[in-house]
């Protein structure tokens, strides 16, 4: 009889299939966030890996800043129809007219913030109650101390005082009238975690990841993409290099 190992990937993987299923268990209308980015793209693999070969039991949800790189938005539409899916698409831009929002000004203006504002939106039009987030703990201080399953208020809001405790793999989705849940299926992946279950499954990525020729912005110290959304000043600096992104989010914040 041979014997089997689990590696480190393996046990993340599990963990992260357990975590979808408990959310697809425990949530009568969850959706997937999806961005065409590598964290959204591997939640996608571990989705297909949890459910296949039946459907997903919620659907793919993108909030579109309108300041995305184009290779994303291919990326993310091809990957929707080659599985067969369904992609809910809800665009900032309409907040913004819908609410008479201030239109963030600036050389690399930012509609980051203002996503919350459609998110919720989105989240009342269709009444999910879980959205499945591929958020990591090494990101950043505050990631650290969130849940698996964070529930935040009506308002989209995260209060620590509020947060269950999470005992090993057991996990507290009971929230109350207007609450909701974000749940982070590879909360405990590194960054390298995730590059290398990539490069392990062999995952299709954007080609924005891959090395190419683009124009680009040199900005203190940083290349920036140039684009309509970077306002351009007669000093600036522009050439065209051979670059890639290691990691993806709207133009006007990725060097």
């Amino acid at each position: 009889m041979s014997n089997y190992r689990l590696n480190y990937l393996d046990q993340l993987e599990s963990e992260s299939i357990h975590i979808f299923r408990e959310v697809a268990g425990q949530f009568e209308r969850p959706a997937l966030l999806f961005s065409g980015g590598k964290d959204s793209i591997t939640l996608v693999h571990l989705a297909l890996k949890a459910f296949r070969p039946g459907k997903f039991p919620f659907p793919l949800v993108h909030i579109d800043t309108g300041h995305n790189f184009q290779e994303a938005l291919d990326y993310r539409d091809a990957l929707a129809e080659s599985i067969g899916e369904k992609l809910i698409v809800r665009h900032v831009a309409d907040t913004i007219q819908a609410k008479k929002l201030t239109e963030p000004k600036g050389k690399f203006a930012s509609r980051n913030a203002l996503q919350t504002y459609t998110l919720l939106d989105t989240i009342e039009e269709f009444q999910f109650d879980a959205c499945i987030g591929g958020a990591r703990r090494d990101e950043e201080k505050a990631r650290a101390k969130e849940r698996i399953f964070s529930v935040r208020d009506e308002f989209g809001q995260w209060n620590p005082k509020l947060q269950r405790p999470e005992l090993w793999n057991t996990y507290n989705g009971r929230i109350d009238k207007g609450e909701n849940v974000r749940a982070f299926p590879i909360s405990n992946w590194t960054e390298l975690d995730i590059w290398n279950y990539i490069r392990r499954e062999k995952i299709e990525l954007p080609s924005i990841y891959f090395a190419h020729e683009r124009e680009v912005l040199e900005y203190e110290g940083q290349l920036v993409a140039v684009s309509e959304f970077v306002e351009l000043e007669p000093t600036d600096k522009i050439s065209t290099k051979r670059v890639r992104y290691r990691t993806v989010g709207d133009m006007t914040c990725t060097a």
